[in-house]
């Protein structure tokens, strides 16, 4: 029975650790679906989690923090939006340069406002998202096995969590059984003959970054109203760019996409579980070494482990209207 509690436990922090992934991993789906690369996920999430933390921190709402982080992640995903669609821009650099940005930016605005180093004051009460307890779980808590399953590792988590899940069911529909995700996957593919339809291409990638910026807020105001009671520097820790990797390993499908995060969520809430333990015949690893579970998996899909994955065609090159 230790075992079975010790892994409630790991699954558990699984689901906890692996919504922020999952949400931004389904913003990177939409945007790459539509053609337009995103390497700027990490710098969407943190200004998400600094804007989300700073509006709870002030008005006491987390609801107002909640609004805050998808409104500040959709400017960024505009911006990125007006350097690669309308300008035509590489969608690498513009990437990479919203991730600078948000990572000066928060501790610069941080230290300014709350003058602690860069972090928000400390969230509690109606500030943040609590835990939400489903019905009847109390009731089964005793029953062996399904209750434990019910009540500790289905039960009890902030609405965030339930809302990522969800919007995995969700974001299958818009793309596989609605007239807009049929165009949205047509304009990643050949945006020429969603052109030569009468459709426009930009405004359709437009919408696609906005729902890029609303995923990737929540994901950052998870990070900081939820999971955690505020904001710290650089907390996103990576990742936005391991969302990259579980995308490429899903191969911008949606439920594969949440499986690949579950998968680097239960490395990272085994990695917390196991620091400082001594393994069978190994003996006791370093902890950096169990840190980087992680990042050494994404390193391993990435170069080409799990077998070739291809892209939408038209993603990463502007579209130049024929004349």
């Amino acid at each position: 029975m230790e075992f079975v509690g010790i892994m409630l436990q790991i699954f558990d922090a699984t689901i906890r650790v692996s919504v922020p992934l999952l949400l931004a991993c389904l913003a990177g789906l939409y945007s790459e679906r539509a053609g337009v690369f995103d390497i700027g996920l990490e710098g969407k999430m943190l200004a998400g989690a600094f804007a989300g933390a700073s509006a709870a921190a002030v008005s006491g709402s987390a609801w107002i923090g909640l609004a805050a982080a998808v409104l500040t992640s959709v400017f960024f995903a505009l911006v990125h939006g007006f350097a690669s669609i309308t300008h035509r821009g590489n969608q690498i650099v513009s990437g990479v340069a919203i991730n600078f940005i948000a990572a000066g930016s928060t501790i610069i605005l941080g230290q300014a406002w709350f003058r602690q180093g860069g972090r928000t004051p400390s969230l509690s009460g109606d500030a943040r998202f609590g835990a939400i307890t489903l019905p009847g779980a109390d009731a089964v808590r005793d029953v062996p096995v399904l209750g434990a399953l019910y009540s500790e590792l289905l039960s009890g988590h902030s609405l965030l969590v339930y809302v990522a899940f969800l919007m995995v069911p969700f974001t299958w529909w818009v793309l596989f059984r609605t007239r807009f995700g049929l165009r949205l996957r047509a304009v990643g593919e050949n945006p020429a003959a969603v052109d030569t339809a009468g459709i426009s291409v930009a405004w359709l990638r437009y919408r696609a970054v906005i729902f890029t910026g609303v995923l990737s807020g929540l994901a950052g105001a998870y990070l900081s109203i939820a999971q955690n009671a505020g904001f710290v520097k650089d907390m996103t820790a990576g990742k936005g760019f391991i969302a990259l990797a579980a995308l490429i390993f899903a191969k911008w499908k949606p439920v594969p996409a949440m499986f690949a995060c579950l998968l680097f969520g239960f490395l990272e809430a085994a990695s917390i579980r196991f620091q400082g333990l001594p393994w069978p015949v190994i003996g006791r690893v370093p902890v950096q070494l169990i840190n980087a579970l992680p990042f050494i998996l994404t390193v391993i899909l990435l170069a080409g482990f799990i077998g070739k994955a291809i892209p939408p065609r038209a993603g990463g090159v502007p579209y130049v209207k024929e004349r």
